[in-house]
């Protein structure tokens, strides 16, 4: 898939930057979130070291104070439940909707948490099957592209994983739009993870994978270049196809990295072995068996999945738009 491969990297690469908006100059709304950052650091303070069960008590309470808050969140969490499970009563999909939206708001303090605890705190948090397949790749010297998706508690779970391993794995982010916000963030990550890794910085990506690190990395949202439609739920998805490129280049191995919270509040992390013919020569191909694995998973705890996100924002030529 050389050219193929070579040309979407180089399409990434030539993406805008974000995160400059609001440079930090300490002015407007940039100073605002500038003084905020204070309160959020004592907020997540208290969260690294509450209890499980009153963690999530909390996140439900937020959610229900700030339902009125998220209706633009319920709506689109609505539309794509519908839109991906139509077999479903009514009643149903909006409980499936709104439980999700319930799950981000509780997924805020998870993320606060697997930022600020103490590893005392996490201790006895989570169950690990299949550590084996990773540290075997790492033991090779082998950098590992963690694959995941875009549910609600992906770092904590990452957090986790790092615990269990002995070794944090890095994590690719979208920056944010606060340069103040953006800098508390990265050093919250970096605390616990290293780095980060910007989702717009290839390059960055590449030299950790042949350094032989591991880098927890998801193409599950909309994206606008280098993309195929590939069906997610029988829906077409605009999909990103540059990620086998991106796993030669680093002379990496692709993992599949799962996780969910159980009901217990516990946490199963599953790490699986690489998928069959994956990467092949076809990018198209290779985009389509990374929805169909992580809509098996989507499935088995759907109310954990980010459907408030526009995963169907751009649409095939013709197609009008769902949102």
């Amino acid at each position: 898939m050389g050219r193929a491969g070579a040309a979407a990297v180089r399409a990434l690469r030539r993406q805008p930057a974000v995160g400059r908006r609001g440079a930090g100059d300490g002015r407007g709304l940039s100073g605002v979130r500038c003084v905020a950052t204070p309160l959020l650091h004592g907020l997540a303070w208290v969260v690294a070291r509450l209890p499980q069960g009153a963690l999530l008590a909390l996140g439900r309470a937020l959610a229900w104070l700030g339902w009125p808050l998220l209706r633009s969140r319920r709506r689109i969490a609505r539309i794509n439940v519908d839109l991906c499970f139509p077999s479903l009563p009514p009643g149903e999909r909006r409980r499936l909707a709104d439980r999700s939206v319930v799950n981000t708001v509780i997924g805020a303090l998870e993320l606060l948490r697997a930022w600020h605890a103490p590893s005392s705190r996490l201790h006895g948090l989570a169950g690990i099957e299949g550590l084996e397949h990773l540290q075997a790749a790492l033991a090779r010297g082998q950098g590992v592209l963690l694959m995941c998706g875009h549910f609600t508690h992906t770092e904590l779970a990452t957090r986790l994983l790092g615990e269990a391993l002995g070794r944090p794995a890095r994590v690719v982010v979208r920056r944010h739009n606060s340069a103040c916000l953006e800098r508390w963030f990265e050093r919250s990550r970096a605390a616990v993870f290293g780095p980060s890794v910007g989702k717009k910085d290839v390059r960055g990506l590449i030299r950790a994978l042949q350094a032989g690190e591991p880098v927890v990395y998801s193409a599950d949202q909309n994206f606008t270049y280098q993309n195929a439609f590939v069906p997610f739920f029988g829906v077409l998805a605009a999909t990103l196809t540059a990620t086998p490129e991106l796993v030669r280049r680093g002379r990496a191995v692709l993992l599949p990295f799962w996780y969910r919270r159980e009901a217990d509040g516990r946490y199963r992390i599953r790490i699986e072995a690489g998928w069959p013919d994956w990467p092949s020569d076809d990018p198209v191909r290779d985009a389509a068996r990374y929805m169909q694995e992580l809509e098996a998973v989507v499935r088995e705890c759907p109310a954990q999945y980010l459907w408030a996100h526009r995963r169907f924002k751009t649409r095939p030529p013709g197609e009008p738009p769902v949102y």
